[in-house]
């Protein structure tokens, strides 16, 4: 069995101990996270697993010949030949026996004689290269390729014209194709799209080999791992269970740690107000000098609370009042370059307090219709309309490209922040992965993905009443991810963003917009009906939601289900014929009445949605009159749907009693 094992290992920068006596086991079967504050050390306890650091002190031992493949978190570029070719890379071990296959059947025809070792030898690399899957690679590289988002038209394009983040996927590909013993993942799902970390979830569920993975998306390990390690203040510690349960024992762990912490600080405090208040008195010169030595023993064992385990909560500044009706997109198009449309014919309507997720694989047009929500983009067709009072704030990866200068990350915050919020910046900050001196950093020596956090962290200081958010759990860690969850979820104002962060997504989503290559559909409920819908579509349990039609996008009524077909029992051979045809026609008949009933329900939900466009019109809103006369009408409307619906559903329980046996 494969292994790769660590006994003792230390590492230290410095005065920081990284890594203090750190001991793992990893071999097939093992199905591993390693998690920890951010710095803790965890990309560095892979690199010495991988063998690309070398430890302080310690062992390293890997059982011969095993295949350990390691995936970094960014910086890998491929350039120089297409991506087939690169890909066939990763089966360079295979190659490496076939030579050894042929140069000793090159030894065998030359001396035949005392071949009898040499004819083992070979024997056994080509089992090995049989059963290793060898002649399968191109299907191999073909599958893994296509889960991972490729096209089979990428096969064939050269390596250096994918952007970075393919070229991250094409990295992670290899390491999945390569056959390894051991795979070895820091944050494998940075780059991907929700369909890429499903097809690489299931990869790693079905995977033989053992692996041990760094992610900061709670949904993806709970679906993959069995174990946590955790690396916290050097030392590692084993929490079998998957993440959630890990999180559960830890918080009961933590709960005590910051209890002791808290009151160990209080303590600390006590001591020194009295060694500064009494310390100069000579009536108390003895008692200041055993407090000092009392203080002196608590700080040689301080309790050290990391900064991301202190308890963080912020709220926006107050969302301003809006009206009903947030956004109404009507025949939105967009296309590029005068091709096909990536956006068709597009309506939709977004209500006050509404927390939509646009869906779809990479190219959908998602990041698109957000920067046309946003008024980044005005090159389309068709009308975007913000409601009555409806201010908007745009976030995305790009945002990170205005921020500029030399201020200080916390004179920033402190120019641009509301007056009230001025106190909690530092908390704030702190929520966003900016932690002790992080604050006073310049904003000119920032990363990318800091620079992203401040935009988003601006952008949440301000009071508007809907957020249009393009990835914004990017560069964040799981932390500050619940951080700004609990905010969204608070939030009075209106949402829609995109997300590759499944779980996020399923605690925020109240409903999913759905982008194809010129198509949509828009589905009611949150993102766990929407999964669960797509599963019951593929399955054939219910039919598919039809694709761009205003009526298909209607929220109060589905479709009328087929009528089960009856069973023959005992009981119904005695149905006379004539009951049969009677029972016959009123089935018909009560099927007739469904479809009328959705008819006009369709009507006059698209009667609804105009007079609620009405009401988002200045020359309306702006007029009692003529608001009060709209409004009139809106609540007849209502109360018509209401009336309809209930008809409906009435008809609908009669067709359903009447199918049963």
């Amino acid at each position: 069995m494969a292994f790769v094992q660590f006994s003792k290992v230390s590492l230290s920068f410095a005065d920081r101990d990284i890594l203090r006596n750190v001991s793992v086991n990893l071999q097939a079967g093992t199905k591993a996270a390693l998690t920890g504050a951010n710095g803790a050390g965890k990309s560095t306890l892979i690199k010495i697993m991988a063998g690309i650091v070398q430890p302080d002190s310690g062992e390293r031992l890997a059982q011969k010949d095993a295949r350990i493949a390691y995936l970094p978190q960014s910086g890998l570029v491929h350039s120089g030949c297409t991506l087939k070719e690169e890909c066939d890379k990763a089966f360079e071990w295979g190659y490496e026996i076939q030579r050894k296959i042929d140069s000793i059947g090159d030894v065998l025809k030359s001396n035949p004689h005392n071949s009898q070792r040499l004819a083992e030898e070979q024997a056994q690399l080509l089992a090995r290269l049989e059963e290793s899957g060898w002649y399968r690679r191109e299907a191999a590289a073909e599958q893994v390729l296509l889960g991972l988002g490729f096209s089979r038209e990428d096969f064939i394009r050269q390596t250096e014209s994918f952007s970075g983040g393919w070229q991250m996927r094409i990295a992670l590909a290899k390491a999945l194709m390569c056959g390894p013993d051991i795979l070895l993942l820091d944050e494998p799902t940075n780059y991907l799209d929700l369909e890429a970390r499903n097809w690489l979830e299931q990869f790693l569920c079905e995977f033989r080999g053992g692996f041990l993975l760094v992610s900061h998306d709670r949904y993806f390990l709970d679906h993959t791992v069995c174990e946590v390690y955790e690396l916290f203040n050097g030392e590692l510690k084993r929490y079998p269970g998957n993440f959630t349960h890990y999180e559960a024992v830890r918080k009961t762990e933590l709960d005590t740690l910051i209890a002791s912490y808290e009151q160990q600080q209080q303590e600390i405090q006590h001591l020194e107000d009295f060694i500064r208040r009494f310390g100069y008195k000579a009536t108390k010169a003895a008692q200041a000098q055993d407090r000092q030595k009392h203080l002196d023993k608590i700080l040689e064992n301080k309790i050290e609370i990391p900064e991301s385990l202190k308890k963080i909560h912020f709220t926006f500044p107050p969302a301003p009042h809006s009206g009903q009706i947030v956004l109404t997109l009507d025949k939105v198009c967009k296309s590029y370059g005068g091709g096909k449309n990536i956006i068709s014919s597009l309506d939709a309507v977004v209500e006050k307090n509404e927390r939509l997720v646009v869906a779809g694989r990479n190219g959908a047009g998602k990041s698109t219709l957000l920067r046309i929500i946003a008024g980044i983009d005005t090159d389309y067709s068709g009308t975007v309309r913000l409601g009555s009072g409806v201010t908007a704030g745009y976030f995305s990866q790009d945002s990170a490209e205005k921020i500029t200068g030399s201020e200080t990350v916390l004179d920033r915050l402190e120019r641009n922040a509301p007056l009230e919020l001025v106190p909690k910046l530092r908390d704030m900050l702190g929520a966003f992965l900016f932690r002790g001196d992080d604050v006073y950093k310049s904003i000119d020596v920032l990363s990318g993905g800091e620079k992203s956090r401040i935009a988003l962290l601006e952008l949440l200081l301000r009071p508007v009443n809907l957020l249009v958010l393009d990835e914004p759990t990017n560069h964040l860690d799981m932390h500050s991810k619940d951080v700004l969850l609990e905010a969204l979820t608070d939030f009075g104002g209106t949402v829609i963003f995109v997300s590759h962060d499944r779980g996020f997504i399923e605690s925020l989503a109240t409903r999913v917009l759905e982008l194809q290559p010129g198509a949509f559909r828009l589905f009611p409920g949150d993102y766990a009906y929407y999964m669960q819908r797509l599963e019951d579509e593929r399955n054939g349990t219910v039919g598919a939601f039809s694709f761009g039609t205003a009526a298909s996008q209607k929220k109060s009524v589905p479709a009328a289900e087929k009528p089960l077909p009856r069973k023959e029992t005992a009981g119904a051979a005695k149905i006379s014929w004539e009951e049969q045809k009677r029972a016959a026609s009123e089935r018909r008949k009560a099927e007739r009445e469904a479809e009328r009933l959705e008819s006009l329900i369709f009507q006059k939900e698209d009667e609804k949605a105009g007079l609620e466009s009405q009401m988002a019109d200045p020359q309306v809103y702006s007029s009692g009159e003529k608001i009060r006369a709209v409004q009139k009408k809106l609540e007849a409307v209502s109360a018509e749907i209401e009336s309809l619906s209930a008809q409906w559903e009435a008809v609908a329980s009669s067709l359903q009693q009447k199918s049963e046996p």
